[in-house]
């Protein structure tokens, strides 16, 4: 966002015009003001004797700007004025904790850049008729500005130093549009997603190597660069309802949310209700929505799976459609610490909680929730002292995926997802878990499951991980029929693929190694390597 600040004398009075894109502050008279433009956008006025009764309390709050906290009258304006002083004077904003808010659908998106205590306040967001679907309610924004660096033009992956100086430590990302990774395969098929590559770079070029470059850019089309804010922001408290559109069921993703878009933020503390869910209803891209940023931490939440709908693929066949309360995009050390949500995580007519794409050390600790899942993606990951539910663990990427001390109620204990060549260049390492898969018509199980026919282009290598480590695990497969043969290590990842006759156009590199202590099972049946032993005949079990 842009800010102009100008301050002069006129007739004895002091006058204050601040520009931030849909926002203009003045400073004159004796009342403060809100009102809309014609324009549409926000003309605020905030008397001098105001100015500095909040800079003496320190705080300013949604009242303040007029807004109501009827649950009734929309204040999204109010809201959104208070923000917008509240930026330009670095105060923090606090909301009425008896107060409900009410947010109707006007286009209007309320910038935070300074701490927010949402307290004890509601916050009621009426979905059934928006100006914007794509519009946030909420945005957490950086004051810095993105920039391009000079002097880039390629870059090797695993690189550890680019050759440039930098105001200090920058989130900078790189794109080739010349190449597609991600080409996925399946009924949302699709012809791939430009060449991206996220990471943290220091003043000197040196890039943090705990999230490294991972891929080869012989050109880029584009770098930018932004600042990381130094100072924390924290975002407390809050109880937000939604009340869900009622669209058609088609892939017009809803965001209408909190969107994080500056680094080195935590939220803490808030909780997230979903209403008015019918028979049918456009998806959601999350209401906690993580982009384009660093060093996130998300955490004493509550959030809401979202009713899953059906609509017709790209493939021209029926879909279910993700939809999400939690997001994360081209960002890089995101952490959800001790977050739950509203609804059974093992309720399949609630899609996965959570979906992500690009994304670079992702952490789940101390978390109940239905889903993890890498799209396109993720460069190490970790799920610690959790539980996940029907839809498990599904990733993607590359570096190390670790689970620890954790109980995975999925249908396989990691999915490797298919549909993006169930590829994982790395380690995989699972220790002290209970896996209880569930049943759903289960008459066989796997700890990884996947799919790969080396048939489709994905755009890259396919890798299974290298090493996989498994170690104190416990297998809870007291509620598979009795025809059940014992769980297996891997799934049939090609059932055609029986013989040597078999010709991958794509070939997928197989597991080296696996490493097994102390693994049991209810049923005591014993693991076995694959119902597909040609597959993994080279697999060395140690």
């Amino acid at each position: 966002m842009r800010y102009v600040l100008l301050i002069g004398c006129l007739i004895g009075l002091v006058v204050v015009s601040q520009a931030q894109d849909d926002v203009v502050i003045t400073s004159h008279g004796e009342k403060i003001q809100v009102r809309v433009q014609d324009d549409g956008r926000l003309s605020i006025n905030v008397p001098s004797e105001s100015i500095r009764d909040f800079k003496a309390a320190g705080l300013v709050r949604y009242s303040d700007f007029g807004a109501k906290g009827d649950g009734k009258t929309d204040d999204i304006n109010a809201i959104a004025a208070t923000h917008a002083f509240a930026n330009v004077y670095g105060l923090p904003v606090k909301a009425d904790d008896k107060a409900s808010y009410y947010i109707g659908g006007k286009q209007r998106t309320a910038i935070i850049k300074t701490d927010t205590d949402f307290g004890k306040a509601s916050f009621i967001i009426d979905d059934t008729d928006v100006e914007r679907r794509g519009a946030a309610v909420f945005m957490v924004s950086s004051g810095m500005r993105t920039f391009t660096p000079e002097g880039i033009t390629s870059l090797r992956k695993s690189q550890a130093k680019l050759d440039l100086t930098l105001p200090g430590p920058c989130l900078v990302t790189v794109t080739n549009a010349n190449v597609k990774r991600y080409i996925r395969f399946g009924p949302n098929q699709n012809n791939g997603s430009p060449q991206t590559d996220i990471f943290v770079v220091d003043e000197n070029g040196n890039v943090d190597m705990d999230a490294p470059i991972i891929w080869d850019f012989d050109q880029i089309t584009d770098i930018t660069a932004l600042p990381i804010d130094e100072t924390p922001l924290e975002i407390t408290g809050g109880t937000f309802t939604t009340i869900a559109n009622n669209a058609e069921s088609k892939y017009t993703y809803y965001s209408r949310n909190i969107a994080i878009r500056r680094s080195n933020v935590t939220v803490d503390g808030l909780v997230h209700y979903v209403t008015g869910e019918g028979d049918r209803g456009a998806p959601y891209s999350g209401f906690i929505d993580v982009g384009n940023c660093a060093y996130v931490t998300v955490k004493n939440t509550v959030l809401t799976g979202r009713k899953t709908y059906t609509t017709i693929g790209s493939a021209g066949g029926p879909v279910s459609m993700g939809t999400y309360d939690i997001s994360v995009n081209r960002a890089v050390n995101v952490s959800f610490i001790n977050c739950t949500q509203t609804n059974d995580i093992n309720d399949p007519t609630y899609w996965g909680i959570m979906g992500s794409n690009f994304g670079k050390n992702l952490l789940y600790d101390g978390c109940t929730l239905s889903r993890f899942d890498a799209h396109q993606g993720v460069a190490n990951a970790t799920v610690r002292n959790s539980t996940l539910g029907h839809m498990g663990i599904n990733a993607i990427g590359t570096g190390t995926f670790t689970i620890t001390n954790s109980t995975i109620l999925g249908r396989s204990l990691i999915n490797l997802r298919p549909d993006y060549g169930s590829t994982w260049q790395g380690e995989l390492i699972i220790q002290d878990c209970v896996f209880k898969p569930t049943v759903r018509k289960l008459s066989s199980v796997s700890l990884i499951s996947g799919r790969h026919t080396g048939l489709h282009d994905f755009g890259y290598i396919c890798y299974m991980p290298e090493r996989i480590t498994i170690e104190n695990l416990k297998i809870d497969d007291s509620n598979i029929p009795g025809d059940y043969e014992g769980p297996a290590l891997f799934a049939d990842f090609n059932p055609k693929m029986q013989d040597e006759s078999y010709q991958e156009q794509f070939p997928y590199v197989k597991t080296k190694e696996v490493i097994l202590k102390n693994v049991s099972t209810t049923s005591g049946k014993s693991l076995r390597i694959s119902d597909n032993m040609f597959m993994f005949k080279e697999v060395k079990v140690l």
